[in-house]
């Protein structure tokens, strides 16, 4: 009996050790592969391999870097949920006989915003006479060509964008979960998807059938619409009619005309936030967007805003209208520019006045940095103002300290 019971122990011991090491040589061919398959596009950090017996597979500290972007994207904790150690194994070992479920979870994901996020090269390449108005354009400057980027949200207080993703596959649905602290949460219920795995990249099927999509802007919003009103020097009301009539006079030129109500819609949305909860048909042209025919009159989005629902939501078919450019664009709001691309400049301290209510980053001689909208400047003192999350603080500093005085626009040192 003791000498069974040895056995068995040993038998123990040698199982764990060969699940252990199966696991991590199979997943560090994997993730080999796949390094290599995306080393044209970036580079793939898999971190520190690790495993449970219950057939899940552990990444810490991973990351993912695209050439694009100057920042990467950190990862704390990357869980695959086979649900079995066999197809756990299975599944690693040849990934296109993955056909039970799984889940996939990621933990403190993080990736930190910078005033550019996009390498010159990315933006150098965009033609923007080519290029057609963007749908979602929110104005955040008095040049009405100034969107929404993310040196805007670090003037907001948003210094990263990070969170913990959800992506479970079941047989007969493909369900992810986005939630964050400082830009809301994001559910997708795709019944009938689903995404299959193979050396050579990834397979998604089913994709004709519409899924579910429910976000949440925990307070994003209205954050947004007060920040770029001051910024422009609207009220709230003024900039969301502004950005909502961006929005239609794109449509029209994609060849729609937008109902009345799914422009209050949007209005409502970028001013108020809260949970929209609508239909994504990623297959179709207006994205699930019903199109009002003379053989479908009665055409609607299905789509509830903080629970209830939305009618009368819907585009129909136009002849494409060829968008104008205001005339304020070609209005001058700063000395004479020459590029398209935002960046920091130095200027004179003396001359301060003139950049009153752009976006400054004043170095002191002690070498503390404050970036925030210059609100004012007087003979001994000048005020940048940073908005937090409890309000906009001031912050005043004597002139005399200033040791670099810099201009975040566009053009060049005059």
């Amino acid at each position: 009996m003791k000498r069974l019971l040895s056995f068995l122990v040993v038998l123990s011991v040698l199982a764990f050790a060969g699940y252990k090491a199966g696991v991590w040589w199979l997943a560090d061919q994997r993730l080999a592969e796949a390094r290599t398959e995306l080393s044209s596009i970036g580079v793939l950090e898999r971190g520190k391999i690790g495993s449970a017996l219950d057939g899940r597979l552990l990444l810490k500290e991973a990351s993912w870097l695209d050439f694009r972007l100057t920042q990467p994207l950190s990862m704390g904790l990357v869980e695959l949920d086979a649900e079995s150690p066999v197809a756990l194994l299975t599944g690693l070992a040849n990934p296109e006989t993955v056909a039970g479920n799984w889940t996939l979870v990621v933990e403190q994901a993080r990736m930190i915003l910078e005033p550019t996020m996009f390498r010159n090269w990315v933006i150098d390449d965009i033609d923007e006479s080519s290029t057609s108005a963007p749908l979602i354009a929110l104005a955040c400057a008095p040049d009405p060509r100034q969107h929404l980027g993310s040196g805007d949200l670090k003037r907001m207080g948003i210094e990263s964008i990070g969170g913990d993703f959800r992506l479970a596959q079941n047989q007969d649905s493909l369900q992810a979960e986005w939630d964050t602290v400082a830009m809301g949460s994001m559910e997708l219920n795709w019944l009938g998807a689903r995404l299959n795995f193979s050396r050579s990249g990834l397979d998604l099927t089913g994709y004709d059938e519409p899924a579910g999509v429910t976000l949440r802007d925990g307070g994003l919003m209205r954050r947004i619409s007060a920040y770029c009103s001051r910024e422009t020097g609207l009220t709230v009301n003024e900039w969301s009619v502004k950005a909502a009539t961006a929005l239609a006079r794109a449509m029209e030129a994609r060849g729609y005309q937008a109902s009345e109500q799914l422009i209050a819609l949007y209005r409502q949305w970028l001013t108020e936030g809260g949970e929209f909860q609508f239909t994504f048909h990623p297959g179709n042209e207006t994205l699930g967007v019903p199109v009002r025919t003379e053989e479908e009159p009665m055409a609607a989005w299905q789509v509830r805003y903080n629970g209830a629902q939305v009618p009368d939501v819907y585009l129909t078919k136009i002849e494409p209208v060829a968008s104008a450019v205001a005339p304020e664009v070609y209005e001058p709001i700063a000395p004479p520019e020459t590029s398209n691309r935002l960046q920091w400049f130095v200027e004179p301290v003396e001359n301060a006045s003139v950049w009153q209510g752009q976006t400054v980053r004043v170095t002191l001689s002690n070498g503390k940095s404050v970036e925030g909208r210059l609100v004012r400047v007087g003979e001994r003192e000048l005020e940048v103002a940073r908005l937090l999350a409890d309000g906009e603080v001031a912050y005043p500093m004597l002139i005399r300290a200033v040791a670099s005085f810099e201009v975040w626009r566009r053009g060049r040192a005059n």
